[in-house]
Parts: structure tokens; C-alpha cells; sequence
């Protein structure tokens, strides 16, 4: 009840304080955009448009000011095109005349208008029609004494419905049509401020929207580029440190067999069974290189596999809970299991854990990641740690997430990850 009461407030407040908004941003647009139109020829015009322009964006600016406490969701700032750093004054003055937004404000002024006045008139009507009539029975004793029961609207409601002449048929009657009027005011204002923050939204925030979306697009980019960039010189320095060098000793090894084989073939045999140990654990090295590339099992048996094959593989027992709905994106799936891949690689080598923990569930349009332990926590994301890469693997998604690590324990990672 307080918050449809205090809803009701925030519509009413809007409803009432746009008009005097939109009055004179409908009056400077049609002047200021026929007059410019009317002298361009002679190019008064052009100043004329260009000071409408920057005029109307202190009134879109007040009318936007309200919408997100109506529609209830936070709206991006507009971007207004700028002169080149460096160009004249006339030359920035005159930028508006080639900035999408700005005449949007125009037309956000000519179509909030009549939109405005019905919302006024409406929400001023409605909320006296309700007040009076749920007030009657209080004051109505002094109309009755005044005009009589034969011209008195309630006497005369009262009668048509079979409920007789008396003032207090009449002061129920009014009573309960006030009730009903007081139930419907807040959908009813509720409507109207909703279809005016709406209006406002579309034209007023439109292009900032995208302006916000172009951006956020650069950065996934970004982040995109800076991850593989990171995920190819970790590939190229493990592959220097690990494989590379079993490889040179390897070589080295069977030179030596090779010396041995007619001096000492005892030895020569104890060098070959060495060598074949590291040709083992060079090809371990090498699957887990490529398992950070593109896992197999990820590409021809989906996410619920891949994920479980990396819980077997952990060294340390990991308790796994998805519930996935068939195959996905595959740059979904990719950053999913890379996500959980080095959440699981970080456990194993910094946190102590005895046990851990991995759940993905499918929210319908993101797939949500969660990712904990019960070891010694303090886990976090600078330069250098365990998880520094998740943060533009995850975003160059387009997804979020956040890490709850204190110290001691327990680490709990959530990430969100867009499927749509």
C-alpha cells in the first residue's frame, strides 16, 4: 500500500509539473522552427534555428528529469555533438544545426504537448472528482439545504436506482461512486505518466542509447582482442617453458641412446625409458595446452559435458550442478567453460580448498555461472593473480561478474553471461 501510495505521488507530481514543461517548449519550438524556416532564405534563419536548438535542450533536459523515477529504470545522459577542438565560436554555435538529438528535442516538444495537457487536465479532474465525492457526506447537507432534493444531482441518482430521496441514499450513493473513482486514480494516473515517460524516453534518450550501446560493443572488442592477446602469449610462454623444453631434452636423450647403444646397452636402456617418461608428460602438457584452446569435448558434446570432464580432472573434488538446455553460442559456451576452467585451476593452486563447488543454471536469456570453495579465500583479480583474465574473457561476452573472496574464506565467483 505505502508503495502504490508513494507511486501515486511521483505519477501525480509528473502529470502536473510537465505541462508548464512542454507549454513553452511547444511555443519556442513552432516560433523559433517557423521563423528560422521563414528566413533561412536570407539567413537570419539559421541563427534563429541553431539558438531554438540549444534553447530546447534546457527544457528536454528538465523534461527528462522525472522519467526515471515513472518508467523506473535509469536513463543514459544525452551526447550532443561537439565542434572540433580548436574551431570558432560561430562554428559551435552552429554544430546544433547538424546534431540528430537536438531535433529530436523539437520533436519530442510538438508531440508531448497534447499528451501533456490531457495528462493535466485529467489528473486534476480525476483527483477533485475523487476527493469531493468521498468529502460529500461532510459538506453536502449545506447543497442539499440550498437546492432541495428535486435538483440535487446525488438526491436525483439516488432515486433512479430505487433508493429513495433521503440525504442519506444520497450521501452513500456519492460515497461509494468517490470509492470507486479513488481505486481506478492511481492506474488511471499511473497511465498517463507512463505514457508521457515513455514519449520522453523514445526521443529524448534514443540516440544517447545508442551512442551507449556503441560503446559498450567497443569495449567487448576490446576486451575480446586484449583476452586472445593474453591467451596467445600465455599459450606461446607455456609452450616455451613446458613442451619446448621436454622436447630439446628429449633430443638430447636419445643422442645419448644413441652413444650408448654399442658401449653400454644396460645404460642405453635406463636412457630410453627416461625418454619415453618425458614423451608421456610432454604429451600431458600438450592436451592441456590444448584443452585452453578448443576443448574437443566442448565442440562435439556441448557445455554439461565439457564441464563435466573438467570437474573429473580437478585435483580437487568439485560437487557440479547445471541445469543447461541443449547447445548455445558457441562464444557462450567458450567463455562458460574457460570461466569455470580457470575459477577451478586458481582453486587448485592458491585456496587450500578441500572442496569445491560448480553451478550453471539457464535464466533464459543469460547463462548464470557460480563458481566456489571452502579454502583460505583472499582471492582477487590485479595484475599477475589467477583471475586476471577473467575480466575481459567475461566481458568481451558482453557479461558481468563479481567475486566475493575475504580472507579466510569462503570464495564465491557469480558470472553472468548473455545467451540470447
Amino acid at each position: 500500500m505505502r508503495k502504490t501510495l508513494r507511486q501515486l505521488g511521483i505519477d501525480t507530481a509528473y502529470n502536473l509539473s510537465l505541462f508548464p514543461i512542454a507549454l513553452p517548449a511547444f511555443i519556442i519550438t513552432i516560433v523559433g522552427f517557423c521563423l528560422g524556416v521563414g528566413t533561412a532564405v536570407i539567413w537570419i534563419g539559421v541563427p534563429i534555428m541553431a539558438t531554438t536548438l540549444l534553447a530546447m535542450r534546457g527544457l528536454a533536459a528538465a523534461g527528462r528529469a522525472q522519467i526515471p523515477f515513472v518508467i523506473r529504470r535509469e536513463l543514459t545522459k544525452p551526447r550532443y555533438k561537439q565542434a572540433k577542438a580548436g574551431s570558432s565560436a560561430l562554428r559551435r554555435f552552429l554544430t546544433a544545426l547538424t546534431d540528430g538529438q537536438s531535433w529530436l528535442n523539437l520533436l519530442w516538444a510538438v508531440t508531448i504537448f497534447p499528451v501533456s495537457i490531457a495528462g493535466f487536465a485529467v489528473t486534476i479532474a480525476w483527483w477533485s472528482a475523487s476527493v469531493a465525492a468521498l468529502a460529500w457526506p461532510l459538506y453536502g447537507w449545506i447543497i442539499w439545504l440550498a437546492t432541495g432534493s428535486d435538483e440535487n444531482g446525488p438526491a436525483i441518482a439516488a432515486r433512479w436506482l430505487g433508493w429513495g430521496d433521503s440525504y442519506a441514499a444520497a450521501a452513500v450513493l456519492t460515497f461509494l461512486a468517490g470509492a470507486i473513482m479513488a481505486t481506478a486514480l492511481p492506474w488511471v494516473v499511473r497511465g498517463l505518466a507512463l505514457a508521457q515517460g515513455w514519449i520522453g524516453k523514445g526521443m529524448l534518450t534514443s540516440l544517447s542509447s545508442l551512442h551507449e550501446r556503441i560503446d559498450e560493443l567497443a569495449e567487448s572488442r576490446d576486451a575480446a582482442t586484449s583476452a586472445e592477446a593474453d591467451a596467445l602469449r600465455r599459450i606461446e610462454r607455456d609452450i616455451h617453458d613446458g613442451p619446448q623444453q621436454r622436447l630439446v631434452s628429449l633430443g638430447m636423450e636419445l643422442a645419448r641412446v644413441r652413444r650408448q647403444m654399442e658401449a653400454n646397452p644396460e645404460a642405453a636402456q635406463q636412457t630410453l625409458e627416461e625418454a619415453i617418461t618425458q614423451t608421456r608428460d610432454t604429451i600431458d602438457e600438450l592436451r592441456a595446452l590444448s584443452r585452453g584452446i578448443a576443448p574437443p569435448i566442448l565442440t562435439d558434446r556441448g557445455l554439461e559435458a565439457a564441464l563435466a570432464a573438467l570437474a573429473a580432472r580437478s585435483m580437487i573434488p568439485v560437487d557440479l550442478d547445471t541445469s543447461v538446455h541443449g547447445r548455445y553460442r558457441s562464444t557462450v559456451e567458450s567463455t562458460v567453460y574457460f570461466v569455470v576452467a580457470e575459477a577451478l585451476t586458481n582453486i587448485s593452486k592458491h585456496s587450500q580448498a578441500t572442496q569445491a563447488s560448480v553451478a550453471v543454471d539457464d535464466w533464459g536469456d543469460r547463462l548464470v555461472v557460480s563458481v566456489g570453495d571452502n579454502g583460505v579465500g583472499g582471492a582477487h583479480v590485479s595484475k599477475g593473480h589467477g583471475l586476471s583474465g577473467l575480466t575481459d574473457r567475461i566481458k568481451a561476452a558482453e557479461g558481468e561478474w563479481t567475486i566475493d573472496s575475504p580472507e579466510g574464506g569462503p570464495t564465491v565467483i557469480v558470472a553472468e553471461v548473455p545467451c540470447t
